[in-house]
């Protein structure tokens, strides 16, 4: 397995909007890199919330968990995190499998970016987990890199991809809280 360069990520992937890498003052960088792609994140996140003394349990998860917000940036309150998804919209194509790392300037700062491996043929906008793991309040800013998605080539095509076994989170709509089909209380 290979990392793709940056010239196959956008010949081979599908990223809508597809930023070229430019120099951005004042910005956490975005765009296609040497051998990967900084991802943004979108103006809407949700941030966990005790208020309701609620268990977190993946297989019946209490959106009351969170404070929705639609703003420009976000506070993320000490040690607690926060979803959000990209603004961009990926296709993954049958061969490739990527791994999401969280970006540099976020990292030095306690911030800890989470993604699950986007599997092939996967598709649509990655809901992504970020934890402040600070004692401090944390200010995330929207329409700026949060992460940066590495593309591994494979040397065969998988006998089955995340679309052929209908995968739960696929064409999610919208920023998507956790779920267990078939599971409750």
């Amino acid at each position: 397995m290979g990392v793709l360069p940056d010239w196959m990520i956008e010949r081979d992937v599908k990223i809508v909007p597809f930023a070229p890498q430019q120099h951005r003052p004042g910005i956490i960088s975005y765009g296609v890199t040497s051998y990967g792609y900084d991802v943004r994140v979108d103006r809407h996140f949700k941030v966990f919330t005790n208020v309701w003394g609620s268990t977190v349990d993946p297989k019946n998860f209490d959106p009351k968990s969170f404070v929705d917000v639609d703003a420009d940036f976000c506070i993320i309150p000490p040690n607690s995190f926060a979803l959000a998804e990209t603004v961009e919209y990926l296709e993954i194509p049958r061969d490739i499998l990527c791994v999401c790392v969280g970006k540099s300037t976020y990292a030095r700062c306690g911030i800890i970016v989470n993604v699950t491996p986007l599997e092939p043929e996967w598709r649509g906008r990655v809901t992504i987990e970020i934890s402040n793991t600070t004692p401090l309040p944390a200010k995330i800013y929207a329409g700026e890199g949060i992460a940066q998605i590495l593309f591994y080539k494979a040397e065969a095509v998988c006998k089955t991809s995340y679309a052929d076994k209908q995968g739960k989170y696929q064409d999610q709509p919208g920023l998507t809280l956790p779920f267990v089909p078939g599971a409750g209380g």
